[in-house]
């Protein structure tokens, strides 16, 4: 639902409970003097007329009484007739609501009142006021009076009261300030002052409208604690009245209805010769919030001289700016978030004015403060050797040079801060890298920089070798285990008149000999310094023998394999010779028979006292070749003797040896050159008779496929 419509229901229900709206809402009575002791008696009634006609009395009477309440007469008015009363409301961008009505008649009448002592009291009763009022005591039950006092002839003669010259807005918005003149007008030109005071009560729910009233004195409306008649409803500041110009203040906190309620005295000569005392309903609504000027406070105060404005206005459709340049006249723009570049640094009030040249333009005026972003750096001195070492710092960067300045050197440092803008002479306790902060202050910003000072280690030489000790040619791996802060150079000397500048040299000695070791180290910037590592005696260089021998051939048949070998090695303790096939001797020289052809290297491995060793090698080749003798005859009879036939072969692969009887029938197959034939077939002897046999094979030499057939006689 929007929000009007809420403050619509809102009031509604506030103020209006009954189907018939017939509460009282204000009112006042006061009297002109037409002479001859002659009155015109005026009663102003306000009621809500929403729902139907108002009902006002028709007739209304009026009571007149005496100063001791003693009653003397009544009037009956007849009903003149009512109008509406605008629905005014104290702030001119609001529209009030369109469904809420107060209603207005104003009863006369003319009557003779011959001057009496201590003078006349008029007076009105009407019950009952709304239900929803805040600041009275079951509000419902609760009517009103309206009387004045005609003065006697000893204090004023044929005197006409004063009477307010306007009744107040219907409607107040909560949280808006009220400026209501509340003055009043004296036809007689007395003096007036001006007081809240306390409403009075009247009639009743049982008796709403007395036929005569009562008389006085009469009772005040009962206000709920914290109220009263000078504190009538919330509101911060309190609502007030000037008790000379009866200008009515005070911005209501609290939304609701509120009973009001106001004197102004009439005085002749220093005398109190009258009071009309008002009264009225105040109708506070949540009024929505118009147009309002918002630019947030400055949160970065260092952000140079170009700033992006926000604007938090809300309810606007236009903008002024003016960003208080004195420089130029063309400081001004009307985008909802200007950017705006000042000339230099300084404190600007930044005005914005939303809805410019409405009647409901509202104006903020914001201070900002322009400064330079803080930005301070200094230049990192290079770093050195930590013995000697010595640094020098100035501040330099962006900032004004009205601020303070801290630099951070850190525990180990001496010192370990400084305030002036070039600390000199600075020193670390130990090598080390160092991190160095400078911190500017300066028109509540703070800038920072920060980089690191490297002290370095004095380089220190150092290397190792591996292995320390071998034979001659030998062959050493150096590894540098220096200790710099900066890349460093190389300058090894092995003592043996060679030099590198590698920095894990590899070198290889190849004379017999102990020789002495330096390095000699250089740092190439940041700590330039040169250190060295001399090791005396750190490598041996043993001598090596001589391995060597010849062979008898190089070259033999598969069926002559025997290699002689002589030695002719020096300076060698201790010889193994290995023939290629599986087959050693402890000893330098010996002789050895193959039983495979095939190509062997036959090695000689010598040994010095210093265990040195050394070898050599020949290569020797075995030739294969094929040679077969087949018998012609067996006699397989068990004694022993030629019991089996077989080939004698060499020198083949892929054997295969068949017998056939004269059938030709295959009796015997074998594949293994060293089985023979036992003269059975299955197991039975097979009968005295010649049966035939083939042979196939490959020739190892040739490469070439060979087969044989023969006879054989087998004899029983």
């Amino acid at each position: 639902m929007p929000t009007r419509a809420l403050l619509f229901g809102l009031l509604i229900l506030l103020s209006f409970q009954t189907v018939k709206a017939t509460h009282i809402v204000g009112g006042e009575i006061y009297y002109d003097c037409l002479g001859n002791n002659n009155y015109r008696i005026t009663l102003k009634l306000y009621r809500d007329c929403l729902n139907g006609q108002a009902a006002y009395d028709n007739p209304a009477v009026i009571g007149i009484f005496d100063i001791n309440g003693n009653f003397i007469d009544s009037v009956a008015i007849p009903f003149p007739g009512s109008t509406l009363v605008p629905p005014t409301i104290n702030n001119p961008c609001y529209t009030p609501p369109g469904n809420v009505c107060v209603e207005e008649a104003i009863y006369q009448t003319i009557v003779n009142l011959p001057p009496i002592a201590g003078g006349h009291v008029i007076s009105y009763q009407r019950c009952c006021r709304n239900n929803t009022i805040l600041n009275l005591i079951n509000p419902g039950q609760v009517g009103s009076t309206y009387t004045i006092t005609i003065p006697p002839a000893n204090l004023a003669i044929c005197n006409s009261s004063a009477r307010y010259n306007n009744f107040p807005p219907i409607f107040i918005c909560q949280g808006a300030p009220l400026v209501f003149d509340h003055s009043a007008t004296d036809p007689d030109g007395d003096s007036l002052a001006y007081e809240l005071c306390d409403p009075y009560d009247g009639a009743s729910s049982t008796f709403p409208m007395p036929q005569p009233p009562a008389g006085p004195p009469y009772a005040f409306v009962p206000f709920a604690p914290p109220y009263s008649g000078t504190y009538p409803m919330s509101s911060n500041p309190a609502m007030a009245i000037d008790p000379q110009t009866g200008l009515l203040t005070g911005t209501p906190n609290i939304q609701g209805q509120w009973v009001v309620g106001v004197c102004v005295k009439e005085y002749r000569n220093g005398n109190l010769i009258s009071v009309n005392k008002r009264d009225f309903q105040f109708n506070v609504l949540p009024c929505p919030l118009l147009t309002v000027s918002s630019v947030p406070s400055q949160t970065v105060f260092c952000a140079g001289y170009v700033v992006q404005f926000q604007n938090t206005s809300f309810n606007a459709t236009s903008y002024l700016w003016n960003f208080d340049d004195p420089t130029t006249l063309g400081d001004t723009s009307n985008l909802a978030t200007p950017t705006y570049t000042y000339p230099d640094t300084g404190v600007y009030d930044v005005t914005l004015i939303c809805n410019p040249y409405s009647p409901c333009a509202d104006t903020s005026v914001t201070t900002f403060y322009i400064y330079p972003p803080v930005q301070p750096t200094f230049v990192t001195p290079p770093g050195q050797c930590f013995d000697g070492h010595t640094f020098n710092f100035t501040a330099g960067g962006q900032f004004m040079g009205n601020g303070t300045l801290t630099w951070t050197f850190g525990p180990n440092a001496n010192p370990p801060s400084s305030s002036i803008g070039d600390p000199q002479n600075v020193t670390w306790s130990s090598p080390g890298n160092y991190i160095v902060t400078l911190q500017v202050d300066e028109n509540g910003c703070t800038g920072t920089f920060s980089d690191t000072v490297i002290v370095y280690p004095m380089p220190t030489a150092d290397f190792a070798a591996t292995p320390l000790v071998g034979c001659n040619p030998f062959t050493v791996q150096f590894s540098d285990s220096s200790v710099a802060g900066t890349p460093m150079q190389y300058l090894w000397s092995f003592g043996d008149g060679n030099f590198s500048t590698d920095n894990n040299p590899v070198h290889t000695y190849t004379n017999v000999g102990v020789y002495d070791v330096m390095l000699i180290i250089q740092t190439t910037n940041g700590c330039v310094s040169i250190d060295t590592f001399y090791v005396p005696n750190m490598i041996t260089v043993n001598p090596s023998p001589l391995a060597n021998f010849a062979v008898s051939e190089t070259t033999v048949s598969i069926f002559d394999p025997l290699i002689s070998v002589t030695d002719f090695s020096i300076d060698g303790d201790s010889c193994l010779l290995d023939f290629g096939d599986g087959y050693t001797i402890n000893g330098c020289e010996g002789a050895h028979v193959y039983w495979q052809y095939g190509n062997y290297v036959i090695t000689q491995y010598v040994w010095n006292e210093y265990g040195c060793p050394d070898t050599f090698q020949i290569p020797i080749e075995v030739l294969p070749e094929h040679r077969f003798y087949v018998p012609n005859t067996f006699t397989p009879n068990g004694d022993g003797l030629n019991d089996f036939f077989m080939p004698a072969i060499m020198g083949v692969e892929n054997f295969r040896f068949t017998i056939y009887n004269r059938w030709g029938e295959m009796i015997f197959e074998s594949r293994d050159i060293y089985k023979g034939w036992d003269g059975r077939y299955k197991d039975n002897k097979c009968q005295q008779d010649v049966y035939v046999w083939k042979i196939e094979f490959l020739d190892i030499a040739s490469g070439e496929e060979r087969y044989y057939i023969g006879h054989v006689n087998l004899i029983r």
